[in-house]
This record gives structure tokens, sequence and C-alpha cells, in this order.
């Protein structure tokens, strides 16, 4: 079943439930993947669609921090919410010893030897965790390891 049709699927349950929060946000990933589609001009490959929830989980999480920076805690409480839906159709999240080994079996891959290589080793990186792990996890862990070097 292909996201969009989940995201159907799911737009229906929330509303039978009367659950305004939940649609709200179904409708948002809905418009958005159906945006994606129009623009590449094809259904989303599994790929595509991790990528496309990733980014827009990606925008509540800059945008809480924001707000908790800004000492808004009803939209600090309202984006939580929301992220935690839309957590339900990203794919599992790898753990920071998992990102430690792709970045360790990546270095090794591209023999980078010093901080010099930090673009070659996260252009290596990144399609192999795209969706999947945090950029910025990624990015620290990348030069934590190259400046053990």
């Amino acid at each position: 079943m292909s996201l969009l049709d989940t995201l159907k699927k799911d737009m229906i349950s929330a509303m039978k439930a009367k659950d305004k929060d939940t649609l709200s946000v179904v409708r948002m990933l809905k418009a958005s993947v159906q945006n994606e589609q129009i623009k590449v001009g094809h259904d989303l490959t599994p790929d595509e669609e991790n990528a496309l929830m990733a980014k827009e989980y990606k925008q509540r999480k800059d945008s809480l921090a924001e707000f908790q920076k800004g000492g808004r805690q009803d939209l600090v409480d309202a984006t939580q919410k929301e992220m935690a839906v839309v957590a339900k159709y990203m794919p599992k999240q790898i753990t920071a010893d998992e990102v430690q080994k792709v970045v360790e079996e990546t270095i090794n891959e591209v023999n980078a030897e010093s901080m010099k290589d930090f673009g070659k080793v996260m252009g290596a990186i990144m399609p192999k965790v795209k969706g999947k792990a945090d950029g910025k996890v990624v990015n620290e862990t990348v030069k934590k390891v190259l400046q053990s070097k």
C-alpha cells in the first residue's frame, strides 16, 4: 500500500473518530504527497516518500526549536502533536550506534584520512541513511570520527 493510500485511509479514520488534530496533519501530509507527485510527474517511489516525510518532520522540528526559544508553550505542544503524527509515516530511525557504524564503514570505503575529506564522506553516507537518520546527527558523527583520526 502506498503512502498516499495509507494517508487516505487514516484521514477517513480520523474523520470518523472526530480527531481534528490528527485529521489536520494527515490532510497536510496528503496534500504534500500529491503536490510532490505533480512536481515529479509520477507516483512517488518509497525512497521519495520517505524523503518527503523526513522533510515534513524536519520542518516541524525546526519550528519546535523556534517556538521553544520564543517561550510559546501553546505552539510547542501543538507542534509536538504534529511531529508524533508525522513520525508514524516515517521509516524506523536508526540509532546513534548504527549511525556510528555506517560512518566508520563509509570512511574506510572512501579512504578518508582527515577533515579535508568531510565532503567526500558526507556525500557517500547520506544516500545510505536518507530518511532513516537525522542529517545533523550524521554530520556531528562524521566530524567526531574524522577529528579522532
